[in-house]
């Protein structure tokens, strides 16, 4: 065998650091925040590299889909509800910005819970134990009776929760986001798994009318994403059934033969989970379009992304 020694560094090509291209200019620099700064000023200091870089680009087709009369749809899952954030959901919806919602069946549980008590999450760890997790008296009767009542008129369950909401005297029906969409007319889709939600295992639970109602809801849902080109869907907090949805409804509506194909994906989250990335982020987006992801906090995350939609909008 041919006697292996250390390699000569004597020839090397070098080249002027200045003459290299390189990803990270100073340019591109984050800038100290002065005492008395506005939200503008905050936004201008971040740097443009990286996350920043893509909160700016997310902000700007979401301004861009907004002006040029192009869909915005958001899915949510239940966390956005539960982390105080539908405040933020439904100025975007009354600004006009977001035009479409989906959301999976815990989030009728607290958004309801919110409108009619102020408050919602019980403690599991605390009433697993003696079997009363998830039986609030209220929750099940008066969803599963809403549901009911409205896939008999023809609706899905998020206009039928959402109708209920809206014509009711709860204190905190303002917070709603279902309501939201009744009142302002903005789609807002719900999609369950049977035996995922705690008004499920109530006796009011009618199967029947809640996949009916969740099938219409699906065929609504699909006719936002076959008007989904040119706009922008963001996944927030959804991490299994929306991103799911989102894929089947896609590929119905190319099925069909409508043209989505150019458009934005976003999926925002404290964790980036493999089935987001894939169906709204990578997959979608192959033949056109750009998909992101936000890693970080909800609380943090939406109302910094809302914010920034609003001051360049």
């Amino acid at each position: 065998m041919k006697r292996l020694k250390p390699i000569s560094l004597k020839g090397i090509r070098t080249y002027s650091l200045k003459t290299r291209k390189s990803k990270v200019s100073i340019n591109d620099f984050a800038k100290p925040i002065l005492q008395g700064s506005t939200f503008n000023d905050f936004l201008n200091s971040l740097p443009n590299i990286m996350a920043a870089e893509n909160l700016r680009e997310i902000a700007s087709a979401i301004v861009k889909s907004h002006k040029n009369n192009n869909v915005v749809a958001v899915g949510i899952g239940a966390h956005v509800i539960k982390v105080g954030l539908s405040p933020i959901i439904i100025d975007l919806m009354e600004q006009g910005i977001i035009n479409a919602l989906a959301m999976n069946g815990a989030c009728i549980v607290h958004d309801f819970e919110i409108a009619y008590a102020g408050m919602t999450s019980e403690d599991v760890d605390a009433e697993i134990g003696s079997g009363e997790f998830g039986m609030s008296k209220e929750t099940g009767e008066l969803l599963n009776s809403a549901i009911k009542s409205g896939v008999k008129k023809g609706w899905g369950i998020g206009k039928s929760v959402g109708e209920l909401i809206k014509n009711s005297k709860y204190p905190y029906k303002d917070l709603s986001i279902l309501a939201a969409g009744a009142r302002l007319g903005i789609p807002v889709t719900v999609h369950v798994a049977i035996g995922t939600d705690i008004i499920h295992i109530h006796p009011q639970m009618d199967g029947k009318a809640a996949g009916e109602g969740s099938q219409r809801d699906f065929k609504l849902f699909a006719g936002v994403v076959a008007n989904l080109e040119g706009g922008v869907y963001l996944n927030i907090g959804s991490a299994v059934l929306l991103p799911e949805v989102f894929l089947k409804a896609l590929t119905l509506v190319r099925n069909l033969g409508y043209n989505v194909k150019d458009f934005t994906t976003v999926n925002m989250d404290f964790i980036q989970h493999y089935r987001p990335l894939t169906n709204v982020v990578k997959r979608p987006t192959k033949e056109g379009g750009r998909g992101y992801t936000l890693t970080g906090h909800h609380e943090i995350m939406v109302p910094l992304l809302a914010g920034m939609i609003k001051e360049i909008c």
